[in-house]
């Protein structure tokens, strides 16, 4: 099962597109199957591709299997981080935390304001730029809207700016190679995550709703409030960011999905005063709008993989990982027609949706899943009305393990002229 101690970790996290599964996964399930056994992160591990298996696994968190990812993670994120607990108790009452924070930014007209302001800014921040560099713009608009609804900080202030400077650092230490040096990534992320700490606990301070909150779901210490809003800011960072760049990616590459788009919000601008901004109410008849995220979270891939370990030990021997394959059922002939092909209009049978698993599932599943979404639909309404755009022919998203554009998505851009 590979080399000793790193096992077959080298092969497994190579980067590829991800629209595909690789070709450590291809050679694997042609050889093995679907389900075969590997050593990965210095363990030995079930690797599986199989829907019903996967299932089988987030269905059963706590019970069977818990979260179990390498030591340089946990460096990183910070033992208290909703990703690494492993108390069950703790887990619950921190998720809870989390999406109630979630709840209570996203269900005021506070939130949809910012949102569409920040859309509009950045729209017209473009105005006379022939090319940009998305991915790096869709980082900054993520963790801009992060800021003002988690943190209640404009990004252009000087505390805004310096925590996006160390969160940049902070995560390119995430998937680094894990040599605490202060020349490495990693070193400089655990730094960088000791800086961000220190800031967001003076402005955890000044925040009522954040511990109008605390206090309800009882007493945390600094430290444990910290991870709190940490998870928030990496969960909205890299989820959002990423969503809207393969939405920019594969829109580029579908141009009767892009004009069904357009049409659609055209539809929906006509209904409204002139810069009047949108409300839940318009969000819930972005249809197609819809279909158009889900698509590109089945064929973009953003989490290709979670880590679990078995805990009882039955057909899986008690303390053996467990890696369920997200991208691998997302990309199967045998469960999606055509599954390379970027389709929303599959959308359409409500059965897909049972077969896709974009943001894990279970007792795990991401908190930010669907503010991800609503930010994604309310960006895709200004920038559909205000632009179309093309992609060089050499851009595509890469996992490695995570998804990356290690080009930047450079983008032409062309300003619209349609009449409402």
């Amino acid at each position: 099962m590979g080399l000793p101690l790193i096992g077959e970790t080298y092969g497994f996290c190579t980067p590829h597109k991800s629209f595909s599964i690789g070709n450590f996964l291809q050679q694997r399930c042609s050889r093995y199957g679907k389900i075969f056994k590997s050593n990965i992160f210095g363990a030995p591990t079930i690797v599986s591709c199989d829907l019903e298996l996967n299932t089988f696994v987030l269905q059963n968190e706590e019970k069977l299997f818990q979260s179990s990812y390498p030591k340089p993670v946990k460096n990183i994120l910070g033992k208290h981080s909703l990703l690494l607990l492993t108390d069950f108790d703790r887990h619950k009452r921190f998720r809870s935390i989390e999406m109630s924070l979630i709840n209570k930014f996203k269900c005021t007209p506070h939130f949809f304001s910012h949102l569409d302001k920040l859309c509009v800014s950045l729209m017209e921040s473009w105005r006379g730029n022939q090319f940009i560099l998305f991915f790096k713009q869709a980082k900054q608009f993520s963790f801009s809207m992060m800021l003002m609804s988690v943190l209640e900080t404009e990004p252009g202030e000087p505390l805004g700016l310096e925590l996006l400077k160390d969160f940049l650092t902070f995560m390119k230490g995430f998937v680094s190679i894990p040599i605490n040096l202060p020349w490495t990534h990693h070193g400089k992320a655990i730094k960088a995550r000791s800086r961000i700490a220190s800031t967001l606990k003076q402005i955890l301070k000044e925040k009522d709703s954040f511990n109008e909150i605390m206090l309800l779901k009882g007493k945390l210490s600094d430290v444990e409030k910290v991870s709190i809003v940490l998870d928030l800011l990496f969960a909205g960072f890299e989820t959002t960011s990423g969503l809207l760049s393969l939405l920019v990616y594969f829109l580029a590459k579908s141009s009767q999905a892009l004009q069904n788009l357009k049409d659609e919000h055209r539809t929906l601008r006509r209904k409204k005063k002139e810069g009047e901004p949108l409300n839940w109410e318009d969000y819930k008849q972005m249809e197609f709008t819809m279909m158009v995220i889900n698509e590109t979270l089945r064929c973009g891939n953003l989490v290709k993989f979670v880590l679990r370990e078995a805990i009882k030990g039955y057909h899986i021997p008690a303390g053996w990982k467990i890696l369920p394959i997200f991208s691998s059922m997302h990309l199967d002939p045998s469960l999606h027609e055509n599954p390379s092909k970027f389709n929303p209009w599959r959308w359409t049978d409500p059965a897909t949706s049972k077969k896709v698993t974009p943001f894990g599932g279970g007792l795990r599943m991401c908190p930010g899943s669907e503010l991800a979404k609503l930010e994604a639909a309310f960006f895709l309404h200004h920038l559909v009305l205000n632009y179309s755009w093309t992609v060089k022919e050499d851009e595509y998203p890469m996992l490695c393990p995570y998804m990356d554009f290690p080009k930047g998505l450079l983008i032409a851009l062309e300003a619209e002229t349609t009449d409402l």
